[in-house]
């Protein structure tokens, strides 16, 4: 691949996973550089709601954090933590939530909390939950980005963080959770997305360049495959000169 970073074909994708989106809460890390870019291409009216409490955020830059005074400078309204979380996100008000994770499993459930390093060794603690339990709980529809590798995909997680959909179908409805759970996971090798029928994960399209078994061959569990897997489109200049603006800035801030 010539012209790009596997990164930054992830992005771009995860980017345009948002083109149909009105409203997303937006996690930090790889899903807000994706949301950002995603207002500067394909989705220009896309709100941008992070748990801060801001609303209608329009950064110039990368935020540093969802405490970044950036994301309050530039929203249309800032409400307290409460009632983002009670009213906005618990209410069903939004319909996208984009999340990154450190481990996931075939049905989309996210580990962020700690991970086992092995006999005699202390447990791995990872950044915790924040908001992304309620993310992933309550938003019409979650979006799933992260780096592909077997450390990352896992047969079983050592820590249920956020629920995906559980044990597979049914389980969202059974725990009383609202919307689809995940719908896609876009990662530098290609895109992911549940079986209809099983709810687990399915390999649905590859970046140019990468082959299906170099997919199974970073997942922790046995990857199936869609009947028909598609190829992603490469990123378009406009699409990478946004993507390179935004991260420059950001880098520049910090």
């Amino acid at each position: 691949m010539s012209g790009w970073t596997s990164d930054e074909l992830m992005t771009v994708n995860a980017a345009r996973a948002l083109a149909d989106a009105r409203t997303c809460f937006v996690g930090i890390g790889l899903p807000s550089a994706a949301a950002n870019l995603a207002r500067r291409t394909a989705r220009p009216d896309l709100v941008l709601i992070y748990e801060s409490g801001t609303i209608g955020s329009r950064p110039t830059r990368l935020p540093l954090s969802i405490g970044d005074g950036e994301l309050a400078d530039t929203a249309d309204a800032v409400v307290s933590v409460p009632e983002m979380f009670n009213y906005w996100l618990q209410g069903g008000r939004i319909d996208v939530g984009f999340l990154g994770a450190a481990q996931l499993d075939r049905y989309a459930n996210i580990n962020t909390t700690v991970v086992d390093r092995g006999p005699g060794r202390p447990q791995g603690r990872l950044p915790g939950a924040g908001g992304a339990p309620e993310i992933a709980a309550s938003c019409g529809e979650v979006l799933i980005v992260l780096r592909h590798s077997p450390r990352s995909f896992v047969e079983r997680l050592d820590f249920v963080t956020s629920v995906g959909h559980g044990s597979g179908p049914g389980d969202r409805r059974r725990l009383g959770l609202r919307g689809k759970g995940p719908t896609a996971v876009i990662t530098d090798l290609g895109v992911l997305r549940p079986d209809p029928a099983t709810a687990e994960l399915v390999l649905t399209e590859l970046h140019p360049g990468v082959t299906a078994e170099q997919v199974r061959a970073a997942t922790g569990w046995e990857l199936r495959t869609a009947d028909t897997v598609g190829t992603t489109v490469p990123p378009t200049a406009q699409e990478l000169s946004a993507l390179r603006a935004l991260k420059t800035a950001g880098r520049a801030a910090a």
